[in-house]
């Protein structure tokens, strides 16, 4: 069983910083891409950040030149430090872990954190 354990977020003020971790639990064989998600109120979900097995990031371009993903491959980690918050970015953010094997022959499987939240106001 895998299971995604996200921590940091909370309250931020507009220009500050918070960082996010999510750690992925379980034996696990391979990971293709760790990211983050998030999802405003009436908002649609927007990727945030990926991290490719590979080491090869994307960034949503609100959030480029802010936000800066980073992930252990050794140890199924990924973080997103965000600077420069803006009131923009308050919503909830989500890990995820895409294709997980478990072993070279499983078949992948995505995973989600629960979830944490984010709020960026003065």
């Amino acid at each position: 069983q895998v299971q995604l354990v996200e921590s940091g977020g909370g309250l931020a003020q507009p220009g500050g910083s918070l960082r996010l971790s999510c750690a992925a639990s379980g034996s696990i064989f391979s990971i293709n891409s760790m990211g983050w998600y998030r999802q405003a109120p009436g908002k649609q979900r927007e990727l945030v950040a990926s991290n490719s097995s590979l080491y090869i990031t994307k960034y949503a371009a609100s959030v480029r030149g802010r936000f800066t993903i980073s992930r252990d491959n050794a140890k199924n980690t990924v973080s997103l430090q965000m600077n420069s918050l803006k009131p923009e970015d308050t919503a909830v953010y989500s890990c995820y872990a895409e294709s997980v094997r478990l072993t070279s022959r499983s078949k992948p499987y995505d995973y989600w954190g629960q979830g944490t939240q984010v709020t960026v106001s003065s």
